[in-house]
């Protein structure tokens, strides 16, 4: 079976919603056109296997947490399940949508649109045969609607506008409530919010101004329409609709300046108070703002990336700092009010931050220009990532979290790599230097440098970790480091071109060089560096890579040919022409077809597979192709990103872009938005006159497989993306007969035919069948099965203990059983070595986290028991005779603080 999606790292947040989850645990953030869960309380975070057509700009979260609505660029949603995490329907709103919000009951939510407020039945938990119905149109503001809020019993809503005015609506017909506009503002109308149990409200503008509106009647006082006039309108309406090709629902038009006798013994707003927030004037835009109801919590955030907390009503300032110098896109509170995050979009950076301790729950930021280099360490728990922004960042695959980032290269990153050992990262840059940096102290040890400046493109590190190698693309000579003395050891020169790849064999000590001379040069690193042999190529070589044992050569070249060499005797094993697999697509100020421009391209990266069978390629396109190498056939082509917000997505141009000058997409529209120049009217100083608009090209830049053979990562446009063998729900039944059913298995297992169950389960082949049987067997037994099972089984049942110890709490258990199963069957094993080596990194992997978690708790708990030791001894030295009967009750509350 293919490897499904499994996540997306390296991107945290883009634009749009931050949103919490009931529990208030729990963030969903948009990331691109995907959608991000992180679990805070867990520290772990997901990405939904879904996606929408473009970049998701808005979201909304049901009061149940079971469903979401995200909406991209252009007005299209889908209705996620985020229990199931699966689309459950696809709606077109046709025009962007600014904002999106469901009522505090889950009946009906709110969709901000163009200058209209559209109300719809939310989609509930009975079988309906539309999820999205509209129920009603709100006309009123003149310009563009930016924000909605709720009353807590679902009655009204607020819709706040671009033409300065906010505006209280209501869900239902209400006889003394009439929709006019609240105006007091000098600027467009960032947030609105009510405050709890009640319709006294809160407005707060883009200039940093607050508005605080009083009601004078309460929720309880919003009396319901008379019947009859009811009915009459409904009748009206139906009448109308009947002239209509399609039902737009209730149109409910508001007044701007409805007369006196319109609002005669009816709801009246009145503002008591306006506040200010930029008295310094430090900073100028208000960008985001959040409101907790209950504990009355007001936060700001601006365009200079400060953030202001503030109790309401009565305006008192809590905190007033600063996370960035980006502008602060979005800003959620959770349920409680303790924790608050905030998405800069500029950065691509995630905080979550508990306000009362001061502290951060969550920091995340991704690599802030596109992803390089990728490289997994030998156990596959990390990847170390570079960009072009100059960072090296060190993930942990199970969290998917970044926990280290260095800084140290001062210009972009163009390789990484682990030593074999996984305690060393190795990162080669433009600006000249190789750093090592240490995994356990979390500093750079090492740096390398030529004798004269030189840009290091590509870099390879040997087996034992002893030699490091990094190839220069503008002197065209490799370098070769001691890792132990950081000494310049030698320089290989040779090559007449940039050196584009560099790969050390991992059984010998020999090193390929590839560069764009059309040559690939080996050479013997225990023979004074000499080259043992030249491998002449066609084209100029882009990548070259050795297979995991060593025996076999892999080289990319420019005309879009894999080839396979035997490097010991230089001869050419086999051939891939991959240029018609990678197909390109047309980018928007492309002159030529998408098919004309393929002819030009090819393969920029290549990895073997952690069995050396097959080779995972890449290149300047959206998919990343997996090629048998003995059969030499294309496996499975995998599209990496469905995201039309970036360019080369399609393969034919949209003809209705295309004018009698060219192409639409010479026009930069980009100066309109929030950060753009807002309209060139002559005294406009808002927004900055240099930003463009532009769409970034999809393209791979570097794959790689995870030693445990388990799964592959890609370093995209969109981040770096992860793809499993472990993610899929799939059933994959082995070798099934008739007789293997459930409760087939369940009877054997009852019968204590222990080993034959085992064997059925693993026919059937599924996880918590296989789970349920294998901890239904006594400890005692372990010995006894483990030595009468068979050897095919033992394979699948190590795979499925390492896997297990992934998720686990047994861990003593399963211990017992990889011990006796390594124990008995180790001889056998050792034969398949090369074909089981990726099952057992895998296997070591997963109890190598578990090792550093419990020992990391015995360090913890063997100190206590000393301090609690010194501290008793202490105590009994001073307890002489004449010692006062107060100290033993010192010792006891000493004692009790240690407990």
């Amino acid at each position: 079976l293919p490897p499904q999606f499994s996540g997306l790292l390296g991107t945290v947040y883009r634009r749009g919603n931050l949103s919490f989850t009931r529990d208030g645990n729990s963030l969903l953030s948009p990331v691109g056109n995907r959608i991000s869960l992180f679990d805070l309380k867990n520290n772990k975070c997901e990405t939904f296997p879904l996606a929408t057509r473009l970049n998701i700009v808005c979201v909304g979260l049901s009061p149940d947490g079971s469903l979401a609505i995200l909406i991209d660029e252009e007005g299209a949603a889908l209705l996620v399940s985020l229990i199931g995490k699966c689309v459950i329907h696809q709606f077109y709103f046709h025009k962007p949508v600014h904002s999106v919000s469901f009522s505090p009951d889950g009946k009906k939510f709110v969709v901000t649109k163009d200058n209209l407020a559209y109300l719809y039945h939310a989609p509930g938990k009975k079988r309906e045969f539309n999820a999205f119905v509209l129920d009603k149109t709100y006309y009123g503001p003149y310009d563009e609607t930016t924000c909605i809020d709720w009353t807590d019993d679902s009655k009204c809503f607020a819709v706040g506008s671009k033409d300065m005015s906010t505006w209280v609506f209501g869900a239902e017909r209400w006889a003394n409530l009439i929709y006019y506009s609240l105006g007091g503002h000098k600027d467009v109308i960032v947030a609105c919010f009510f405050e709890e149990n009640s319709l006294d409200l809160y407005t707060i503008s883009q200039d940093a101004a607050l508005c605080v509106w009083q009601c004078d009647t309460e929720l309880d006082g919003l009396k319901p329409m008379p019947p009859k006039y009811a009915a009459k309108e409904k009748k009206a309406e139906e009448d109308d609709e009947e002239l209509l090709e399609e039902p737009k629902g209730e149109e409910i038009h508001g007044k701007a300046d409805p007369s006196e006798q319109e609002t005669r013994n009816k709801v009246k707003y009145s503002r008591v108070a306006k506040y200010f927030f930029n008295k310094e004037g430090d900073f100028n835009n208000l960008t985001a703002a959040a409101y907790h109801k209950k504990t009355h919590l007001l936060v700001t955030g601006f365009a200079s990336g400060v953030f202001h907390l503030h109790e309401l009503p009565d305006f008192n300032l809590i905190h007033s700092l600063s996370i960035s110098d980006q502008r602060i896109a979005s800003i959620s509170i959770n349920c409680t009010g303790d924790w608050i995050a905030f998405g800069c979009s500029g950065l691509g950076q995630l905080l979550v931050w508990e306000w009362q301790s001061e502290s951060y729950v969550l920091k995340q930021q991704g690599h802030f220009n596109s992803m390089v280099s990728l490289a997994f360490s030998p156990d596959g728990q990390y990847i170390v990532t570079g960009g072009e922004d100059g960072k090296v960042k060190v993930w942990n695959t199970s969290s998917s979290f970044c926990f280290v980032t260095f800084t140290e290269h001062n210009s972009g990153v163009t390789a990484v790599t682990f030593t074999s050992t996984g305690c060393v990262v190795l990162s080669a840059s433009l600006d000249g230097t190789v750093r090592a940096f240490d995994l356990q102290r979390y500093r750079n040890f090492r740096t390398f440098t030529s004798p004269r400046p030189s840009q290091f493109s590509c870099l390879a590190v040997d087996s034992s970790g002893e030699i490091v190698a990094a190839g220069s693309q503008d002197s065209f000579e490799i370098f070769i480091w001691s890792m132990q003395s950081g000494r310049l050891l030698d320089v290989l020169a040779g090559h007449e071109g940039p050196i584009s790849s560099l790969s050390f064999n991992p059984m010998k000590c020999v090193l390929a060089s590839a560069s764009w001379d059309k040559t690939v040069k080996l050479w013997d690193m225990l023979d004074s560096w000499r080259t043992k042999e030249t491998l002449i190529m066609n084209s100029d070589v882009l990548v070259v890579a050795f297979r995991p044992d060593g025996q076999e050569l892999a080289v990319a070249a420019l005309n879009g040919q894999i080839t396979f060499w035997d490097h010991e005797n230089a001869v050419q094993t086999g051939s891939i022409e991959g240029r018609h697999d990678l197909q390109m697509g047309r980018k928007e100020l492309d002159k030529i077809t998408a098919k004309q421009a393929a002819k030009g391209k090819s393969f920029t990266t290549l990895c073997y597979s952690a069995d050396g069978q097959s080779i995972l390629a890449g290149g300047l396109s959206k998919f990343v192709c997996i090629y048998n190498v003995k059969e030499q056939i294309l496996m499975k082509k995998f599209e990496i990103s469905c995201n039309h917000s970036l360019d080369a997505m399609e393969e034919y141009l949209d003809r209705r872009k295309m004018t009698e000058f060219g192409s639409m997409a010479l026009i930069d529209e980009g100066g309109g938005g929030d950060e753009g120049v807002a309209i060139p009217l002559p005294g406009v100083k808002r927004g900055d006159m240099s930003y463009r608009h532009f769409k970034p090209e999809i393209r791979v830049t570097c794959v790689r497989f995870c030693p445990t053979g388990r799964s592959w990562a890609a370093t995209t446009t969109e981040g770096l993306l992860l793809y499993s063998l472990d993610s899929g729900l799939i059933f994959d039944p082995f070798e099934l007969d008739i007789d293997v059913t459930p409760s087939n298995i369940h009877k054997t297992l009852s019968q204590k035919e222990y080993t034959m169950a085992i064997v059925m389960a693993f026919k059937l082949n599924e996880k918590k069948l296989i789970q349920e049987v294998i901890e239904g067997v006594p400890s005692s037994e372990v010995h006894v099965i483990c030595s009468s099972l068979p050897d095919l089984y033992v394979e699948k049942l190590l795979e499925f203990l390492a896997s297990a110890f992934e998720t686990s709490c047994h861990l003593e258990f399963y211990l017992i059983w990889a011990h006796k199963l390594l124990m008995l069957h180790g001889q056998k094993l050792k034969t398949k070595s090369m074909e089981l080596l990726p099952m057992i990194q895998f296997l070591q992997k997963s109890i190598q986290r578990h090792f550093q978690d419990v020992s990391k708790l015995c360090e913890w708990n063997i100190y206590n028991i000393k301090y609690a030791l010194a501290i008793s001894q202490q105590r009994g030295m001073k307890r002489p005779a004449e010692e006062a009967p107060g100290d033993e009750e010192e010792l006891d509350s000493d004692s009790d603080y240690l407990m």
